[in-house]
Formats: structure tokens, C-alpha cells, sequence
């Protein structure tokens, strides 16, 4: 039987032991020698998964480019290099410019990556208006189709009612212009949302907020017994069902807030918080694949040392539960959203944490901006609020009432 590269890289017995453990979800898989293996070797995708009904076979560590900015082709070209096929994007990436930069950085290679963009969908939209967008996204990445066209960020039923994005749809896809469609979400009716999505078969692909500090399985390992809140406990069932109707499953937000420098001092062996933080989304064998936004070609490296894991290492856990441990109190869970009816203003809490994370965790006031504008309901009220109403409503600690106010501030100014 000829040897795969992932072989190569790990050995044929233990390539063969990984492969027999993950089947059954073992996550007992040492990862000192293999990650100085992948420290020697030029860092490579190591799996292809195919993205359920889809047929399209993506790599499994992917292309997230929402942090974007002109003049940044080489790093697009650096991914395409090593092995990654599937370029996530939208239209309001970078006020248009991610999509630009990969047009650019991609021209001549069409046949050989999937290109996806995004457009948020309102419930009264017309298909007139989602058509111009996505011409929009056409020109912009030099194409004449997108493989996946998103309906973005949905927290709201009545966008997946809208019959006009159908409409819109079936149209787009008759013209060439699109092969499948999907839905994104990552706030706190995404359970909601995804679960009408799938059962009504409307969508090809879904993209969804998912990592350790959300599965129930996570907490289970460290507590055995004790009988802890599942943070979102319905993202497993809701991604199993599309798993089971041919739905294809990408993830995303799966660094938990990515303070990545935060956990430098306590990684070993070669290994990484990251790449323990991907190999257990990847051990999910319900999940096709994962975006996660590349920003630099060292961290385009390091992420895809977990390529071709489908379970977690050993040292992996003790890492993920430190790095809940230090950031669990500054984080707000995707998707949690139990603070949301105590606000007497309808704030989109948790929607104005998680562009608040962007600046604080990414670093990127740019795009904490960019999303804080789009929400519907800011945080401009709680400059004149005296923060009783949401003192003590986060179920997992987080200080809400001390963060809205200096975040819209800050987003705003």
C-alpha cells in the first residue's frame, strides 16, 4: 500500500493507531516527536474532507479572511501553497477589499480552490438587491461563480424566511453564478436558526460558532461526575442532525477568543494552544472542516500543524482547560445569550461583546468597528443606563454591566 505524506510524517504504526482511535473518539494521542515532525516538514494540509452533499473536497484547516487588508496577496498565496482549497470571505470583509485580494491572488488558479462570500439578507431584502451584491463579489474575486453564497451572520428566523433569498437563489444558480448555498450564525438564536435551516433542507452548508468552551464533551473530561452548565449544549445534536442529511459542517470561532500569546509559556513539546484548540473541533466526526482567520504566513503555518488530526492529543486538554481557566471570565460564549432578556432596551449583549472580543482578543479595531455598525441594536443606551438591569445576568461571571458602556464608547469614537 503506498504511504500517504501524513504517514510519512508521523510513522505508519502510529498513523495507523490515530486512525483506529479517532474512529472511536479516543483523545488519548501523545503529540511530542509528532509535532517536531511537523516542525521539520514545510507545513502542509494533511486531509481533504468532503463537504457533505456538496461533493467539494476542502482542506480541513481553511482560509478565513476577514482580517484581509490590500496588498496582502502573498499570504493568499502562501495558504494556496500549502495545500489549503477553500477561501472563505464576504462582502463586507475589509469594506470589500478581502474579496479583492484574493481576485488577485488567485487569478489563474480558479480550477484548483472553492471561493465562498456572504451577504447579509435581511427579511424584507429584495432579490434584486442580493443579486447586485453578489455581482458585486463576482467582480471582485475575478470570477464567474462562487461555490458557496452565504446567508451571513443569521440570528433571526425572519431572514430564513424571507422567500426572496429562494428566489434569489434558485435564480443565481440557474445563471451559473452560484453552485451552493449556506448559512452562517454564531449569536444566541443560532441553535434556533440552524435547526429551522436543516429541517426546512434550505441550505447545502452550514458555518457555525463552535470550540471546546461550547460542547458539553469538553467539561465532561475535566469533571466527570459533576453535574456542569453545558455553555451550548444543543451545537452537537444541531450539528450531528446536518451531518446526518448531508448538510455540510464548517466551524468557526474555534480559538475561544484567540489569546493565543496569552498561552506561549505553557505549550510543550511543539505543540500549540491552537492547534490543541483545532485538533478537538477536527475530532468531531460530525465536522467537515474549519476557517479560522489567517493574519500572517507563521500562523498559517502553525495552524495547520493540526491538519490531518481527527483527535486530540494528550497534552491537549490540560492546555484547552488552562486557557478556559484564564480567560473564561473575560469571554463571553457565543451563542449563550441567557443575558439577553435583561436588558430593558433590547442591547444586543452578546453581539456587542463579541465586536468588542475583536478589538480587545484580535486586535483589530478595524474590523470590531465594521461589525459593531451593523447591529442593530448597539450599546448607545447603556451610556445613560446605570447597569443595574444586567449586573449579575451573565450565568458564567463575566462583569457585562462594568464592559457595554466603554465598548460603544470605544467602537464609536
Amino acid at each position: 500500500m503506498k504511504r500517504t505524506r501524513f504517514e510519512d510524517r508521523i510513522g505508519r504504526r502510529e498513523f495507523l493507531k490515530r486512525g483506529m482511535l479517532a474512529g472511536v473518539g479516543v483523545s488519548l494521542l501523545p503529540i511530542a516527536g509528532a509535532a517536531d515532525a511537523a516542525i521539520e516538514a514545510a507545513p502542509h494540509v494533511q486531509r481533504y474532507a468532503t463537504l457533505g452533499r456538496t461533493g467539494l473536497k476542502i482542506s480541513d484547516i481553511s482560509f478565513g479572511s476577514s482580517r484581509l487588508n490590500a496588498g496582502q496577496e502573498n499570504l493568499v498565496q502562501h495558504a494556496f501553497d500549502a495545500g489549503i482549497n477553500y477561501f472563505d470571505s464576504a462582502e463586507s470583509y475589509t469594506d470589500g477589499e478581502s474579496e479583492t485580494v484574493i481576485g488577485n491572488a488567485l487569478r489563474g488558479k480558479r480550477d484548483k480552490v472553492y471561493l465562498t462570500s456572504k451577504i447579509i439578507a435581511g427579511p424584507d431584502d429584495k432579490r434584486d438587491a442580493m443579486m447586485a451584491a453578489l455581482e458585486g463579489s463576482l467582480r471582485r474575486l475575478q470570477t464567474d461563480h462562487i461555490d458557496v453564497y452565504f446567508n451571513h451572520a443569521v440570528n433571526n428566523l425572519e431572514r430564513l424566511k424571507n422567500p426572496e433569498w429562494y428566489e434569489f437563489t434558485e435564480q443565481a444558480r440557474k445563471q451559473g453564478k452560484i453552485r451552493f448555498t449556506g448559512m452562517s450564525g454564531h449569536a444566541g438564536n443560532l441553535i434556533e436558526c440552524l435547526d429551522y435551516a436543516i429541517d426546512h433542507g434550505r441550505v447545502d452548508v452550514i458555518l457555525c460558532a463552535y470550540n471546546f468552551g461550547q460542547d458539553p464533551r469538553f467539561y465532561q473530561h475535566l469533571f466527570h461526575n459533576f453535574d456542569f452548565v453545558a455553555l451550548q449544549p444543543d451545537l452537537p445534536r444541531v450539528i450531528a442532525k446536518a451531518k446526518s442529511k448531508g448538510v455540510g459542517v464548517v466551524t468557526m470561532k474555534t480559538l475561544m477568543g484567540a489569546r493565543l500569546n496569552d498561552m506561549r509559556k505553557y505549550e510543550s513539546g511543539g505543540a500549540t494552544f491552537s492547534q490543541a484548540a483545532f485538533r478537538w473541533v477536527l475530532s468531531n466526526a460530525n465536522v467537515d472542516a474549519l476557517i479560522v482567520s489567517m493574519t500572517s504566513d507563521h500562523m498559517i503555518d502553525e495552524y495547520l500543524g493540526a491538519s490531518g488530526y481527527r483527535a486530540t492529543a494528550a497534552a491537549d486538554l490540560p492546555l484547552l482547560n488552562r486557557y478556559a481557566s484564564l480567560n473564561g471570565g473575560g469571554y463571553c460564549k457565543h451563542g449563550c445569550n441567557q443575558c439577553e432578556s435583561s436588558c430593558p432596551y433590547g442591547v444586543e449583549i452578546s453581539e456587542v461583546l463579541r465586536t468588542r472580543m475583536y478589538a480587545h482578543d484580535y486586535r483589530d479595531m478595524r474590523l470590531a468597528r465594521t461589525e459593531y455598525a451593523m447591529l442593530a441594536s448597539n450599546a448607545a443606551a447603556c451610556l445613560t443606563c446605570d447597569a443595574k438591569p444586567c449586573a449579575g445576568a451573565c450565568p458564567h461571571g463575566l462583569a457585562i454591566d462594568a464592559m457595554l458602556a466603554p465598548a460603544h464608547r470605544m467602537l464609536t469614537s
